[in-house]
């Protein structure tokens, strides 16, 4: 496992960040199943998840037209990827393609008992680690390798809302195939909605719709995916957070090519930011983000956040999880400030427990976080002491505590650098562009900047 080195720096300067990660899993699925060209543009950094989803809906529509695929189930290795997993169980139902998944980490432990209640009853077995579900049945158990048989008939399925949206966003991705309508039908709350949005959207720009309803979506069947050469995916607002909290904890950092209508939930971390104190503005289609002005509470590097109170700055994570990591960190650099994030108790269930994660994290490097049942509780300081610190193989939480390390008063040593490839192979390399002092000490004779 390498690691990262860092010491204290700022990051100036202008960057583009790299395309979505959720635009491209589901741009890259429609197109596949429309019999289109890939829609990531040649030269593009491609992360290890994206990577996973296109080997995979390869492979699966390539075992669609083999006549063997009826006897031997087709193996599709999701890597870590949750959302190559939970996106493409459906779409092989559908397709009736016998198929395997696997995966790698903590991928073959996060749920997908969800398709195991659902699926069966619609027609498909589903065989896990836990037993098997057959036609009718039920089984909670989740895990991989999960072995799934049959096609998938349409009707109504119930699910809950409250799990991950990406069990909707399989469905809503498979039963347009179908011969006959369906209907999804939520029995919880749905947390992460944006998501199911991007969704419905990328799907309408390749010739499929959904119609939402009061408890769900109708999905009429027997539709067909057209290409849509013209697609293009947007820049990724996830990967963007972390830049923005850089240019506010003492940079100044202007981002190239976001949207600023985006269908991303992410976006909102602009808003988030300027809670904190950031200062964040558009100018001349860049998003530049530097410190608070004066007249407040002092940020990293002397700064001052404007018109700063003891009251705490609460964040309701329920639709964001991804941009818990990135606020955990700036918040606590937020001196004399206590910041609240909560319903964020999914996170959990990721590629490690990032609650955990982060806030064990952060008091390694000198800061003051604490777990809650469903989030976690930052007290902020002046600065990091900085140290070693667990990255637990979680690209978010080494992104985000390279973010935090920037203003320590000493270096900070990160495990698990390059778990970073998940989904932002070059972070350090643009971090170190920006005037940062990453370096990879996989080779502790000779520690090596990123480049």
């Amino acid at each position: 496992m390498s690691e990262a080195r860092i010491l204290p720096s700022r990051l100036c300067g202008r960057l583009r960040v790299p395309l979505s990660k959720s635009a491209a899993h589901r741009a890259v699925i429609c197109a596949a199943l429309a019999g289109g060209n890939d829609p990531l543009p040649a030269g593009e950094a491609v992360s290890e998840d994206i990577a996973a989803t296109r080997s995979a809906v390869a492979a699966l529509l390539a075992a669609r037209g083999a006549r063997a695929a009826a006897e031997s189930p087709v193996r599709l290795d999701c890597g870590e990827s949750g959302s190559t997993l939970r996106f493409l169980i459906p779409v092989a139902a559908a397709l009736g393609v016998p198929a395997v998944f696997t995966g790698r980490g903590r991928l073959p432990r996060r749920p997908v008992g969800v398709y195991l209640d659902c699926l069966p009853s619609h027609g498909v077995t589903c065989e896990t680690k836990g037993g098997r579900s057959p036609a009718g049945g039920r089984n909670p158990a989740g895990g991989l390798p999960l072995v799934i048989r049959g096609r998938l008939e349409p009707g109504r399925f119930e699910l809950p809302g409250g799990v991950s949206s990406q069990f909707v966003t399989g469905l809503l991705l498979a039963l347009p195939l179908l011969g006959g309508d369906s209907e999804i039908v939520l029995t919880s709350p749905l947390q992460s909605a944006p998501y199911v949005d991007m969704t419905a959207e990328t799907m309408r720009a390749y010739g499929v719709s959904v119609a939402r309803t009061a408890s769900g979506w109708q999905v009429g069947g027997g539709q067909a995916y057209r290409p849509n050469p013209a697609y293009r995916v947007e820049r990724d607002w996830s990967q963007a957070a972390f830049f923005l909290a850089a240019g506010m904890l003492g940079g100044d950092v202007a981002l190239k090519g976001m949207n600023p209508s985006s269908p991303q939930g992410d976006r909102a971390c602009v808003d988030l930011f300027r809670r904190m104190g950031a200062r964040i503005e558009w100018e001349n289609g860049l998003l530049r983000a530097r410190a608070g002005a004066p007249g407040g509470s002092r940020l990293p590097g002397g700064s001052r956040l404007p018109g700063a109170d003891p009251e705490p700055i609460r964040i309701d994570a329920s639709q964001i999880p991804d941009l818990v990591p990135v606020l955990a960190a700036a918040a606590a650099l937020l001196p004399g400030r206590t910041t609240a994030l909560s319903h964020a108790q999914r996170l959990r269930l990721k590629e490690s427990d990032r609650l955990a994660a982060m806030a064990d994290g952060i008091n390694a490097l000198g800061g003051d976080a604490r777990q809650t049942p469903d989030g976690l509780e930052i007290r902020g300081v002046r600065c990091l002491r900085g140290g070693r610190a667990e990255g637990r193989n979680d690209h978010r939480v080494v992104m985000a505590l390279a973010v935090a390390a920037l203003t320590a008063e000493r270096e900070t040593v990160l495990t698990d650098a390059q778990s970073v490839r998940k989904s932002y192979p070059d972070f350090f390399r643009d971090y170190n562009r920006l005037g940062g002092k990453a370096y990879d000490v996989g080779e502790p004779s000779a520690p090596d900047r990123f480049r």
